[in-house]
């Protein structure tokens, strides 16, 4: 799978936008501030519907223009894609692929995948649980149609469960039993699908994170519920929230389910968020995105593109020659302030792009 080419318009600060890119390594340079991680941004919205850095569309739209637009062209195996997304000012938008309308989001799951790894990726193993949870949503709903429909039907359950809650409607309480049946049943679905990708998670990343270090280090991922069959799951998410209803009336909120899962990071049995150093917390990140598109390629049978967006910088020499040492089979879009520290590690063709203002000129 690889990208032949993106436009364009309205988008950020690019009025009118087309690129053709390598099958290989796509280079962008350019000081701050001038467009390049708009672009990556850009890409990665033709993946998965949604923006890795706003949950408001119209943020995306070029000032003073009423909409905005994406036209990708995707190579894959079987079928090449043309994905076409126009985001309007009032926050909706209209997804096409190959010229027939989506009718949800979830239709494009899978169409197109792209792995980010961006500076804001810290936050996973730096920050709360829901930028981890988040993290295990986006990527089990590329693989799995059924996740994302049941996490839909278990956050609309939440809600109204919820909305219940802080009604302090004594008489409507008897509801709260059918609420925990669904929130069981949807619930321990999501549960399970996380558990199983944490399991693999450890099965790739292990190796992963010992290339990277030279055997100095051993990454461990733990999901914070113990793994048992479904059925087993569910029933004890059931007994949790017959058991909490009373707490939940009382402050208005559901307590348990695995809209309050985590998982933790360790690296030689050290808690990475709480004691591991910045170093040690960027390699947990690069370990967990190569370790996600070994899963994607094993699932999907196509390796999805890359996106490296202003990360290596951030990484020491050895880290960074990991990543470019890696990108042999692998279509990789990056993003950097110049070339000079990474053209030495880069092997075979590559296109080199300058962005400045808002203009992308390729670099012959």
């Amino acid at each position: 799978m690889h990208i032949k080419s993106i436009t364009l318009n309205n988008f950020r600060n690019y009025e009118n936008l087309n690129l053709e890119f390598h099958k290989g390594v796509n280079i962008f340079i350019g000081d701050n501030a001038q467009g390049k991680t708009n672009i990556v941004e850009s890409i990665y919205y033709c993946s998965i519907g949604k923006s890795n850095r706003t949950s408001k569309d119209k943020e995306l739209i070029k000032w003073k223009k009423t909409n905005a637009y994406i036209n990708l062209y995707v190579s894959r195996e079987r079928i090449d894609k043309k994905i076409e997304i126009k985001i309007f000012n009032e926050g909706k938008k209209g997804i096409n692929v190959n010229s027939i309308k989506l009718k949800k989001i979830s239709e494009l799951f899978g169409v197109f995948n792209a792995v980010m790894f961006s500076p804001e990726d810290l936050k996973i193993v730096k920050e709360s649980p829901s930028y981890r949870r988040r993290f295990l949503d986006i990527e089990l709903s590329k693989i799995y149609p059924r996740y994302y429909f049941d996490l839909v039907q278990y956050n609309k359950v939440l809600e109204e469960r919820n909305a219940l809650l802080r009604s302090r409607n004594s008489s409507a309480y008897e509801m709260l039993q059918i609420y925990d049946l669904q929130l069981s049943r949807f619930g321990s679905s999501i549960i399970k699908h996380r558990i199983n990708y944490i399991i693999r998670l450890n099965e790739i990343g292990k190796n992963i994170h010992k290339e990277i270090t030279q055997n100095k280090e051993d990454i461990q991922f733990n999901y914070s519920i113990e793994n048992k069959s479904q059925k087993e799951i569910e029933e004890d998410l059931y007994n949790k929230l017959e058991k909490n209803r009373s707490k939940d009336i009382v402050k208005g909120i559901t307590s348990v389910g695995p809209h309050r899962d985590d998982f933790n990071i360790e690296i030689n049995g050290i808690d990475t968020k709480i004691f591991g150093s910045q170093g040690q917390q960027r390699t947990a990140v690069l370990t967990i995105k190569f370790a996600t598109i070994d899963i994607l390629k094993k699932d999907t049978g196509e390796v999805p593109v890359l996106l490296l967006d202003d990360v290596l910088s951030e990484l020491d020499i050895s880290r960074q020659k990991y990543i470019l040492n890696s990108l042999d089979s692998i279509q990789t879009i990056i993003t950097c302030t110049g070339i000079n520290d990474i053209q030495s590690y880069l092997y075979g063709q590559y296109k080199l792009f300058n962005v400045k203002d808002g203009i992308v000129t390729e670099v012959k």
